[in-house]
């Protein structure tokens, strides 16, 4: 997409639950992006953020109109890259997993499991229409080490309690999980359960984008602590996240405004084939 008048955002921030605005209101301009991949969640607003041009886009839609399930990530992030975007800073609520990390702390994850079902993730499908070719995403390190080094200094400066590295198990949701899933997922090494960060981060390092997530904690997982102690819901959830927003409105500015001008993001799969998926003609009425 280009619009001369518009500012290239190099840096966008991902909304996720509880964060659906990150400019004042007048502040920036919509823009409605149409993808080969049906439409994005939402406009994406294009404004001044730490400092610098940003692009947001609230994963979940206006309202949080989108279950984790129905999130259009590859159109989400297509859109993004198509406005100049090279790095993304995501923000996720997430349960723990770990009798130690308590609700009210931030994350950076460096790890995931999936354990989602059905999801398009990947840009590499094989499907009429789409980019020629098969790629293979080498994920071992899913998320980018330079960016989470960035963010990790940057929460650290604002002065909050952060966990440096943690795995994440995606859930398909929209349900929580469990008792005996949440044991089992401990079991198999997870630190933290979200319902989002895959394929959001696979598919950003399809396209050339480095991507950070900082993962808030917002409860303790069923089946972690004995009793009912913190049982998730949606209600919890949100009022948690609603209570910490000034927090991570602050902490989101702190880390766009820390990325480097220069960033260039990993090359995991050959620029020429995220060049190929970004050429794609974008479908009639995805806007």
């Amino acid at each position: 997409m280009s619009d001369p008048s518009l500012p290239v955002p190099a840096v966008a921030v991902i909304g996720g639950s509880g964060l659906y605005r990150l400019f004042e209101p007048g502040t920036a301009r919509e823009v409605d992006v149409a993808t080969p991949y049906g439409p994005p969640s939402g406009p994406v607003s294009v404004g001044t953020f730490g400092g610098r041009p940003v692009a947001f886009l609230a994963r979940h839609g206006a309202g949080h109109a989108l279950p984790p399930h129905r999130v259009n990530a590859r159109a989400n992030l297509w859109a993004l890259a198509s406005l100049g975007v090279r790095a993304v800073v995501s923000s996720t609520a997430v349960g723990s997993l770990d009798p130690t990390l308590a609700p009210g702390v931030f994350v950076v994850p460096d790890q995931l499991i999936d354990r989602t079902t059905g999801r398009a993730d990947t840009y590499f499908d094989g499907a009429p229409g789409g980019a020629s070719g098969v790629e293979h995403l080498a994920a071992a390190d899913p998320f980018c080490p330079q960016l989470r080094a960035v963010a990790l200094e940057a929460l650290r400066a604002a002065g909050e309690e952060v966990r440096d590295a943690a795995t994440t198990v995606v859930v398909q949701g929209p349900r929580f999980s469990t008792r005996a899933e949440s044991r089992w997922y401990r079991a198999a090494g997870a630190d933290i359960v979200n319902m989002t960060q895959y394929p959001e981060t696979v598919l950003a390092a399809e396209l050339g984008l480095g991507l950070v997530n900082l993962s808030f904690v917002t409860d303790t997982d069923a089946g972690v602590l004995p009793g009912e102690a913190d049982a998730a819901d949606a209600a919890l959830v949100l009022e948690r996240m609603a209570a910490a927003q000034p927090r991570l409105l602050a902490l989101l500015g702190a880390v766009v405004a820390a990325v480097p001008d220069d960033y260039e993001a990993r090359e995991l799969v050959p620029r020429t084939a995220s060049r190929r998926v970004l050429a794609l003609a974008p479908v009639d009425g995805a806007a």
